[in-house]
């Protein structure tokens, strides 16, 4: 495991341009459960029960929308960056990051430091809520008073239109100017870092495979195998926080 170790310090050392992309397992490791993990939200709620239709057209579904939305919301608005974030956030402070592309929903990029112009969240925010007709946007807290109130289903003040968090739900349209960012810096970056990330979810997981079409080295740090391990240059199976611990240790000792 040293080997490896010494073998990605010496990848994340000769790049200038570091893309790192990041997925839940990234965020386990500061008390925020992964979705799909056992134990994890769809053990408890049917996913097809919050396409993001349904949601559109049945009260019934956003009632339970909101009901399993705030079940996670209080752990991810507690929780704190972990070394791996911050570790991230060296990389920008030694002005090797070109960007971060998330699929994360926890805005820990923001609290671990890392510049707003740099983070590209792909599936959106929990900290935010807006309208979908209107598009008046509010804090969370605000609609979390509302719910813990007793109602059970938001509405816009101003034009009665639905609220939803700023995250993408299942059917919903990923956000074409963040995907075309994070395509264009993938076409851009001499590394690319796969942080937690299982790689089975798409459009998102096409951004490695851009970076490695595009010349780019390819590091994957995940506890399970990905479909892109094949591809990479470097593939370590095991904490995210303990691998960049160490990578980052034998770089700037």
């Amino acid at each position: 495991m040293d080997t490896q170790l010494a073998r990605g310090a010496e990848m994340i050392g000769a790049a200038r341009k570091i893309l790192v992309f990041t997925g839940a397992g990234l965020s386990t490791e500061s008390g925020i459960p992964d979705f799909r993990s056992p134990g994890g939200i769809w053990e408890k709620y049917d996913p097809s029960d919050f396409y993001f239709q349904k949601l559109i057209s049945d009260e019934t579904a956003r009632e339970k929308y909101w009901q399993m939305s705030t079940e996670f919301y209080g752990t991810i608005r507690d929780a704190l960056p972990n070394q791996a974030h911050l570790a991230i956030k060296t990389l920008e402070d030694r002005g090797r990051l070109l960007a971060v592309v998330t699929q994360n929903i926890d805005n820990l990029h923001h609290k671990a430091g890392n510049s707003p112009d740099r983070i590209i969240e792909l599936h959106g925010t929990v900290i935010s809520v807006s309208c979908l007709s209107c598009r008046k946007k509010y804090e969370r807290d605000e609609i979390q008073a509302r719910l813990r109130g007793g109602v059970k289903v938001p509405y816009c003040d101003d034009c009665g239109g639905i609220l939803k968090p700023d995250t993408i739900s299942f059917g919903q349209a990923m956000p074409q100017e963040e995907m075309e960012r994070a395509m264009r810096y993938a076409a851009q970056c001499d590394l690319c870092m796969v942080l937690g990330s299982s790689l089975v979810v798409y459009p998102a997981a096409s951004v490695p495979i851009q970076a490695v079409q595009n010349g780019a080295r390819l590091m994957i740090i995940n506890r399970d195998p990905t479909p892109q391990d094949p591809d990479a240059d470097l593939v370590l199976r095991m904490s995210v926080s303990k691998a960049l611990d160490g990578m980052l240790g034998i770089l700037f000792a």
